[in-house]
């Protein structure tokens, strides 16, 4: 993995800039100041034409026990993925990528998707978009299985939406749930040049869906 400690001043445009030549930002904690380039040698992706949802999930969303909302609370996603969790003693989301991912989510350029239990946010994630990529930058639940709803309908929307590109950056067991696999920098680089060609729009899945067309518009089950 590259790691390039920032020398520059960022700003949204810069980070806009950094992703589209296959970089992110990342703090060593949340206390540290100052924010670092990572450019890994192998990046990991969910190709969305091998999406894999298991049966169990299948069950817990046609159940609707939740409900999904896009866009709506960024400042809360954000904080709620930066919290310590089980097995997450520490984060790398610090104030500066706070303030920077709010900066894109004001322009337009970083969305969530969030999972509401009556009027408590139990799940979500957030991530940026540029042309037909979409870029996964943290998840988080309090609730079993809340950020893999998150991600179906993450995922549907992308496909809906004409994305070619989802980048998770690594790839975890949790994600390689959902058919993530690792790729070079060569190939990575290839796949995102495809995807900066066009325009990818987060707005195609309605604010309410059935649970039965997300899972149609999402592909593989198990």
């Amino acid at each position: 993995m590259t790691r390039n400690d920032v020398l520059i001043e960022i700003t949204p445009q810069v980070l806009l800039k950094a992703y589209a030549c296959g970089i992110f930002p990342m703090a060593e904690s949340a206390e540290d100041p100052a924010i670092y380039w990572v450019e890994p040698e192998m990046r990991g992706i969910i190709p969305l034409d091998r999406f894999h949802v298991s049966k169990r999930l299948m069950r817990t969303i046609r159940s609707e026990p939740y409900t999904i909302r896009f866009d709506t609370n960024f400042e809360t996603v954000i904080e709620k993925c930066a919290a310590p969790a089980k097995g997450r003693g520490k984060t790398w989301i610090n104030d500066q990528i706070r303030a920077l991912y709010g900066e894109l989510f004001d322009i337009g350029h970083c969305h969530t998707v969030e999972v509401w239990d009556g009027d408590d946010l139990i799940g979500g994630l957030y991530g940026v978009r540029l042309g037909r990529a979409f870029f996964g930058e943290s998840m988080f639940h309090t609730r079993r299985d809340a950020s893999k709803v998150a991600m179906v309908y993450l995922v549907s929307r992308l496909k809906r939406g004409g994305f070619s590109l989802l980048d998770t950056q690594f790839v975890t067991d949790h994600l390689r749930r959902f058919g993530a696999v690792e790729v070079d920098r060569r190939r990575y680089h290839t796949l995102l040049e495809q995807a900066l060609s066009g325009f990818g729009d987060f707005s195609q899945l309605p604010t309410y869906d059935s649970p039965d067309l997300v899972l149609h518009s999402v592909s593989q089950t198990s």
